[in-house]
C-alpha cells in the first residue's frame, strides 16, 4: 500500500512538474510562502526545541541506554560511521553552498548592516554556521535516535510510523500509520530527486571550468546517465561494501580538498575567521534561533532560515532512517553527541575555509566573486578555487567530490526508500532498490528537461509542516518509552535488592 500510493502521488507531481513547471512552481511557492509567513514561529520553536530535546537526552539518565541489546557493540568504526552519516546528511550541499552562501549574505546582510561591509562579512559567516550547524543535525538526530531505539531495542519495524507505538499501539499498522509512512516516502523521493538534478547541474559547471565542456541539457543527460549506472552498481553491492567504501572515500577527498585549500589560501585569515565566527555563533545562538522580523516585515529570515529549517525537516525521514540503520549498538549519548557535534564542527571548518577564501578574495583582493555568485551559484566554488595556486587541480578534486557525494546520496536514498516500502526490512531486495534508483533518475531527468527542478524542490519542502508536527509527537513517544523503560529497570533492581535482602536475612536466621 505504501509503495503504490506513494508512487502514484510522486508520478502525478512529476507529470505536473514536466508538463506545467511554472504552474507547479507557482502553487508550491504560494503554499510555502503561506506556511513560512503564518507558521514561521512554529518552525523556529520546533528546530530549537529539537536541539534542546536531543541535548537533554544525551546528558539525562537515558543517555546510557543502548540502541540495541545491552550486549550489542557498534557495527561500524567511528570513522566509517561518521563518513556515512555525513555523506548522506550534508555532503553535496556543503560543496554547493560553501562559497555561495557567505557571499550571498555579504551582498544582502541578514541584519541591519551595510551591504559589502566588514559587519556584513561577519554576519555572513555567522549565519552560514547557524544554517549548517547544530540545528539541522538536531533535526536528523530526533528521527534517527527514535528509529534506532524502537527498531533495535524494542524490535519494532524500521518505519517512521512504528516510532509512535507507545502513543498509538497497534494502530501504527492502520491507516494513520500508513499515511505517516507515505508522507516520509514522498518527502524522501522529492528531496533526493531534486538534489540529483541540482548535483548534475553543478557537475556540468565543474566540467565546463576544467575542460570547457558546454553547459547544456544534452551534456547533463549524459552525466545523469553515467552516474545512475554507477550508483546502481553501488546499490547492488549492499550497505557494508558500496555505501561504506564510498563514504570513506568521500571523507578522504573532502579532507584533501579542505586541507589543500586551507594551505594554499590565506591560512592565518581563515584561522581568524573560524575563531571569531565560532565565538559569534555560540554567543548569539539563542537570539538567531528565535529571530523573526514582525516590525519591519523583512523577508530575509523567510527566504533563508525558514527555508533551510523546512528543507532539513523534509529531509529528516531519509537522513534519520539512514543514520539510524548504521548506528546499531551505540548508546543514546554516543549517538546524539556523535551526530550533533562532529558533523557540525566539520561544517564550521568547511565554511570557514571556502567561505573565508571567497570573502578574502572579494573584500581584500578586490576580485568580483560576489558578482559571479549572483550570476551562477553553481560556478561560485570553481571560480574561487581558480584564483588559488593549483586552481585546476583543486577544481578537479571538487568535481570528483561532487560526483562521489552524488553517488553516495543516491545509493543511500535507494536503500532508505527500499526499507520504507518493504515493511522496514533491514535488507531490502535488490529489485526494489533498483526500482527506486531508476525512478529517482527518471524524475530528475524529466525535471531537467522541463526546467521543473526548482518547482519540485519547493513542493518537497511543503511536506515539512506536517512532518514537523509528526516529529514533535515522535519526541513525546520516544520520551514516554524511555521513561517507561527506566521505570521498569528501577522496579526490577528494587525487586532484586529485596530478594537479595530476604536471602541474606534467611541465611542469618539459619
Amino acid at each position: 500500500m505504501v509503495f503504490t500510493i506513494a508512487a502514484v502521488i510522486i508520478l502525478l507531481f512529476v507529470l505536473w512538474g514536466s508538463l506545467n513547471p511554472s504552474g507547479l512552481a507557482k502553487q508550491a511557492s504560494e503554499f510555502l510562502a503561506y506556511t513560512t509567513t503564518n507558521f514561521g514561529w512554529f518552525y523556529l520553536f520546533a528546530a530549537f526545541g529539537f536541539l534542546i530535546f536531543v541535548v537533554y537526552l544525551a546528558f539525562s539518565k537515558y543517555g546510557g541506554i543502548r540502541l540495541g541489546e545491552d550486549e550489542d557493540e557498534p557495527e561500524y568504526s567511528n570513522v566509517s560511521w561518521f563518513a556515512m552519516l555525513f555523506s548522506a546528511g550534508m555532503g553535496i550541499g556543503l560543496v554547493f553552498w560553501g562559497v555561495a552562501e557567505p557571499l550571498s549574505h555579504y551582498m544582502s546582510p541578514p541584519q541591519a548592516a551595510e551591504s559589502q561591509s566588514a559587519e556584513a562579512a561577519r554576519l555572513a559567516m555567522r549565519y552560514a554556521f547557524f544554517h549548517w550547524g547544530l540545528h539541522p543535525w538536531a533535526i536528523y538526530s530526533v528521527v534517527g535516535v527514535a528509529l534506532a531505539y524502537f527498531q533495535f531495542r524494542k524490535k519494532r519495524k524500521g518505519l517512521i510510523s512504528h516510532t509512535f507505538y507507545p502513543l498509538l499501539g497497534d494502530r501504527v499498522d492502520g491507516v494513520l500509520g500508513k499515511l505517516i509512512d507515505i508522507l516520509a516516502v514522498i518527502a524522501t523521493a522529492f528531496g533526493v530527486a531534486t538534489s540529483l538534478g541540482l548535483g548534475t547541474l553543478q557537475i556540468n559547471g565543474g566540467l565546463q571550468f576544467l575542460w570547457g565542456v558546454p553547459n547544456g541539457v544534452g551534456v547533463q543527460i549524459g552525466i545523469l546517465a553515467v552516474l545512475t549506472v554507477l550508483y546502481m552498481l553501488s546499490a547492488t553491492t549492499g550497505l557494508d561494501k558500496g555505501i561504506k567504501m564510498l563514504s570513506n572515500a568521500n571523507l578522504l577527498v573532502a579532507l584533501g580538498l579542505l586541507i589543500a585549500t586551507f594551505v594554499l589560501g590565506p591560512t592565518s585569515f581563515l584561522l581568524d575567521t573560524f575563531t571569531v565566527t565560532l565565538g559569534g555563533y555560540l554567543q548569539n545562538l539563542i537570539q538567531m534561533s528565535l529571530r523573526l522580523t514582525p516590525f519591519t516585515q523583512a523577508t530575509w529570515v523567510s527566504n533563508w532560515t525558514l527555508f533551510y529549517w523546512a528543507w532539513w525537516i523534509a529531509w529528516a525521514p531519509f537522513v534519520g532512517m539512514f543514520i539510524a540503520r548504521v548506528s546499531r549498538g551505540r548508546t543514546v549519548k554516543e549517538f546524539v553527541l556523535g551526530v550533533l557535534f562532529i558533523p557540525s564542527l566539520f561544517s564550521f571548518l568547511w565554511f570557514s575555509v571556502f567561505g573565508g577564501v571567497g570573502l578574502h578574495q572579494q573584500v581584500l583582493e578586490g576580485l568580483p566573486i560576489a558578482q559571479a555568485v549572483s550570476k551562477d551559484m553553481t560556478s561560485a566554488l570553481f571560480i574561487t578555487l581558480g584564483h588559488l595556486p593549483l586552481g585546476k587541480i583543486l577544481g578537479a578534486l571538487a568535481t570528483l567530490l561532487i560526483i562521489t557525494f552524488f553517488i553516495t546520496s543516491a545509493d543511500s536514498a535507494t536503500y532508505v526508500l527500499g526499507m520504507f516500502t518493504s515493511g522496514g526490512s533491514l535488507t531490502p531486495s535488490t529489485k526494489i532498490k533498483v526500482a527506486w534508483g531508476v525512478a529517482q533518475s527518471l524524475i530528475a531527468l524529466v525535471l531537467l528537461l522541463s526546467q521543473g527542478l526548482q518547482a519540485l524542490q519547493t513542493a518537497s519542502i511543503v511536506t515539512a509542516l506536517p512532518f514537523a508536527v509528526i516529529m514533535g509527537f515522535m519526541c513525546v513517544s520516544l520520551y514516554t518509552s524511555l521513561h517507561e523503560e527506566e521505570r521498569l529497570k528501577r522496579r526490577k533492581e528494587r525487586r532484586f535488592r529485596e530478594a537479595l535482602y530476604e536471602l541474606v536475612e534467611a541465611h542469618r536466621e539459619k
